[in-house]
């Protein structure tokens, strides 16, 4: 069997479900889906897709950083929008996080995303 370690850490937003930040794995990190979530009080921030985009980003950010990693080390993205109009704005954002040598990505609209969200955004990186 596969060792795996759990990702935590107290400047992330708190899970809102039975699932971890992330999970290192056979050299990869799994970063789950993340929402616009307040790290300190784990509620849902609302605001334009650009606001959303920015904080889902940084929170991925803070979550590889736990684990060791950097955005850098992103190799796959998954980008869920509730309203595929917004990719333009979404990716204005993303364009920032990634400015060189962007990762693989898929984005796809996804109806009522939870908690209300307009964007969720999971990754998947090398651990280091």
């Amino acid at each position: 069997m596969t060792q795996k370690e759990i990702i935590t850490s107290p400047n992330l937003p708190p899970p809102k479900g039975p699932y971890s930040p992330a999970v290192r794995a056979a050299g990869l990190l799994f970063v789950s889906g993340q929402g616009p979530l307040d790290p300190a009080s784990g509620d849902v921030v609302r605001g334009s897709i650009q606001d959303q985009t920015k904080l889902v980003l940084t929170n991925i950010e803070a979550i590889l950083e736990a684990a060791g990693a950097s955005l850098a080390a992103v190799v796959k993205t998954t980008v869920y929008l509730d309203d595929i109009h917004n990719f333009a704005a979404m990716n204005d954002v993303y364009a920032t996080f990634f400015p060189a040598d962007p990762p693989a990505r898929t984005t796809i609209e996804a109806a009522n995303l939870p908690l209300g969200i307009a964007v969720e955004i999971d990754v998947i990186a090398l651990a280091g």
